[in-house]
């Protein structure tokens, strides 16, 4: 038996639904991806997070990560009064910090949401925006572009040029990358 550790974490099916993860994405061991989860390449889950899509569906874009004891969980048509599905997008590029907290919301490409972060249903953060450190999204609020958000509730604060965000955005989420391809090959369990 080879000492190299499982690198597809706790995957889940519930009932028909079944995760479906790139061969070449990240599920660390410890984390818990159930139902309609669909991981994109390069994209990864660490360490303890949870992703429980059981009534509808979370799709983690190209080279997004959802980093260590976040949650996401989602909505199904039957928890709403307006019978709609709401299922959480993440869209590439994005990263999702520590303790993270997402239900049934939208982040497009190149977002980046602090440590600790609240972002509630049906929210959608635009692309490249920053939500800081735990700051609370309310339910329905759009975040514009290139926006930061901070706060408990969170208020935009400034509209940024795109070119003074996405670098460092996107410097992010290569980082996250990076230890996607190191952790693929280099993780083992300690035989001790």
């Amino acid at each position: 038996m080879s000492d190299r550790q499982d690198t597809k974490g706790g995957l889940y099916t519930l009932e028909d639904w079944s995760p479906q993860v790139h061969p070449r994405a990240f599920v660390a061991p410890g984390a818990a991806v159930i139902g309609q989860v669909r991981m994109a390449e390069w994209s990864s889950v660490w360490f303890n997070a949870v992703l429980r899509a059981d009534s509808s569906f979370i799709e983690i874009g190209e080279g997004s990560n959802v980093q260590d004891n976040s949650t996401i969980h989602v909505e199904g048509a039957h928890e709403r009064a307006d019978g709609q599905e709401r299922g959480c997008r993440i869209g590439r590029g994005v990263t999702v910090g520590h303790n993270c907290v997402l239900h049934s919301c939208t982040l497009e490409d190149d977002c980046l949401i602090g440590m600790g972060a609240v972002v509630m249903s049906g929210a959608v953060i635009g692309r490249g925006a920053l939500v800081g450190a735990g700051t609370l999204v309310l339910e329905n609020t759009v975040v514009p572009p290139f926006a930061l958000m901070v706060g408990n509730p969170g208020r935009v604060r400034k509209i940024y040029e795109p070119e003074q965000v996405l670098p460092a955005n996107q410097a992010a989420a290569d980082i996250y990358r990076d230890r996607v391809r190191r952790y693929l090959t280099g993780l083992r369990k300690d035989p001790s």
